[in-house]
């Protein structure tokens, strides 16, 4: 189990001077101490807390389980499994495990074995999203990339592990010269159980794909207002479905597409995992196979983005949507993301965070997530005919972006077959778009942030995920409103976010700063643990010496987000905004004595039992 070597850093005291600081501050020492007693115990023994409650029962039942071992297992380990009535399903070698089916009584002698060190259940998860990418892409500045540094994610692979991606028109690469054309979607294979099909039947993943990598042929040209264009247009796409058409998979299938992509990394240059997906957090991080599978990935020269979770408005634990972020964004290695709003506008300065997306710190280990915000509220990308998706709430259909009966040339726009002026019709009709759909959700700003990624790999090949996560963290704007409020308009509830560490980590994602920037880390970039010491009533940062905002860090002259420390004019639960005050210096966080990021010119997923969430305004 990997420890940090918790050098703790005092941030500042706990202040209940007004009356959101106190609730938010309450909120959060909720999240800190709910499961701390049970903690304990959970790590005694090595069945999960899930499987614990089965063990001793004797009805005949199965079990699907992973199981975790010492050691990459063997032919022996299998066996023993198989003498205690085990049926193995799929090697897992990625995290020294497998997937069985094992009967209910046999759980407590399995985990006597020496060899296991961990069993779980084989759990369900499901993509991060719900029911415009029209200002995606210069909310972040990819245009930057485009056509200043002439990026587009050519030569760089993506691993999209999701319900498919079926291979439309605008993934794939086209030289008008000549009229040659092929898919960018260069390797796809199946894990969902009972189906080698590939295609995308949910929507889900085809989605995510083309605001990763869409070239926007289906909207471009004269005859449209808006080309709906991915943030890297010229990646290679490696389609690994795993999750069926209702966009429901499990842990297994999950962790054999990790280790397939891994597998596959030198053959297509994959370079980024897409997790669009997520569950409940059931136990640490280190315990977790999904997480140990994700670190693997990363260990092996891969960055790897995943959804931080739609959970934000869930108070259920009393802790008004803190501590919800989904696995694997609880892992610190990943990048987590969450979700800002572009208010249908070119410029930032009027987004505003989602109220839906997922706040940290995380259950089990408190770490400090997300690590970085995007756009994904409404977002407009490619649709997969025949989805099931479709089927879902009303604002998946664009009837605001529809087909005109104007007759019209099709001229040099292949995708004009039926000859009609495609626009983004200011008049309205009944057509409903036959290429795109609108999803909202965590699930759409992750691939934002991975074709960022995608652009500096490109850019730069020789960065190491660390690197990655680390350049694209300190350049993160941290120019935020002290809170901002959203109403559903389903219930009526308005919904209050603050701007604190726990929701938007190092800020809003922005490319052409990513690009500009020469820093490499030199140190692993985990992200740090907070720890609440209630004796004191402070709040720690715990982070490692070898760790790049540790005392040894790279950017040694300035502290996180700012140049001035926090002091007690500047307090963490103030009486303007979380960790500071609403100004640009509000975000002088220490991350450890020498800092990874900010200098002076920065002051400026789902589980099963999901929220719905159907975009906001």
């Amino acid at each position: 189990m990997r420890r940090f070597e918790r050098e703790k850093k005092l941030i500042n005291s706990w202040v209940f001077s007004t009356t959101w600081g106190a609730r938010v501050l309450m909120a959060i020492v909720i999240c800190l101490l709910a499961v701390g007693a049970s903690l304990a115990d959970g790590r005694k023994h090595k069945l999960s807390r899930d499987l614990d409650a089965l063990k001793g029962k004797r009805n005949g039942a199965t079990v699907d389980v992973i199981i975790q071992f010492s050691q990459t297992p063997t032919d022996i380990q299998h066996q023993k499994v198989r003498n205690k009535g085990g049926v193995l399903k799929t090697k897992l070698d990625v995290i020294k495990g497998a997937h069985y089916f094992v009967p209910v009584e046999s759980l407590l002698a399995l985990a006597d074995d020496p060899d296991v060190a961990h069993i779980s259940p084989n759990r369900p998860l499901s993509g991060t999203s719900t029911s415009t990418l029209d200002y995606t892409p210069e909310s972040v500045n990819a245009q930057v990339a485009w056509q200043q540094w002439g990026l587009d994610g050519t030569g760089v692979g993506v691993a999209v592990i999701d319900s498919g991606v079926t291979a439309v028109g605008d993934l794939y690469w086209w030289i008008p010269s000549n009229q040659t054309y092929g898919s960018r979607v260069v390797y796809s294979q199946n894990f969902v159980p009972g189906t080698t099909d590939t295609s995308d039947q949910y929507g889900h993943g085809t989605h995510v794909a083309g605001i990763i990598a869409s070239e926007g042929w289906f909207s471009t040209g004269s005859n449209f207002t808006h080309t709906f264009k991915g943030i890297a247009p010229n990646a290679n796409i490696i389609n690994l479905r795993v999750l069926d058409q209702n966009g429901v998979g499990t842990d297994s299938s999950v962790i054999a597409a990790i280790q397939t992509a891994i597998s596959l990394k030198s053959t297509y240059n994959i370079r980024v995992i897409n997790l669009s997906l997520g569950r409940q957090v059931y136990e640490s991080y280190t315990l977790d196979p999904l997480c140990q599978a994700v670190e693997a990935a990363w260990n092996a020269g891969i960055v790897v983005l995943a959804a931080a979770g739609n959970q934000g408005r869930n108070d259920s634990a009393g802790t008004e949507g803190y501590g919800t972020i989904a696995a694997p964004g609880n892992d610190p290695y990943v990048i987590t993301v969450g979700v800002m709003k572009t208010a249908n506008t070119p410029t930032r300065i009027d987004d505003t965070i989602a109220s839906y997306s997922s706040k940290g710190p995380t259950a089990f280990d408190y770490v400090v997530k997300p690590d970085i915000v995007a756009p994904g509220n409404q977002v407009v990308s490619t649709l997969a005919p025949n989805a099931s998706l479709l089927a879902s709430p009303t604002d998946v259909y664009l009837s605001e972006y529809t087909s005109s009966t104007t007759t019209t040339s099709s001229g040099g726009n292949n995708n004009n077959k039926n000859n009609k002026k495609n626009t983004l019709s200011t008049v309205a009709t009944n057509t409903i778009s036959t290429s795109y759909m609108r999803l909202s959700g965590t699930s759409m700003a992750t691939p934002v942030v991975s074709g960022a990624a995608v652009l500096l790999l490109q850019q730069n090949p020789n960065l190491t995920p660390d690197q990655v996560k680390a350049r694209l963290m300190k350049t993160a704007s941290k120019t935020f409103p002290a809170s901002s409020s959203a109403t559903d308009p389903a219930t009526g509830i308005t919904y209050t976010d603050y701007y604190d560490i726990f929701t938007i980590g190092a800020g809003y994602l922005d490319i052409a700063a990513a690009l500009s920037s020469n820093d490499v880390a030199d140190a692993p970039a985990v992200s740090p643990t907070a720890v609440y010491d209630p004796s004191t009533q402070s709040v720690y940062l715990v982070t490692g010496t070898s760790v790049v905002w540790g005392t040894d860090a790279l950017w040694d002259t300035s502290v996180v987000w700012g140049t001035n420390v926090l002091n007690g004019t500047s307090v963490v639960w103030g009486s303007s905004v979380c960790w500071g005050a609403s100004t640009n210096d509000g975000f002088s966080v220490v991350w450890g004595t020498g800092v990874v990021w900010g200098n002076s010119s920065d002051q400026s997923s789902s589980t099963a039992q999901s929220i719905t969430v159907t975009g906001e305004n």
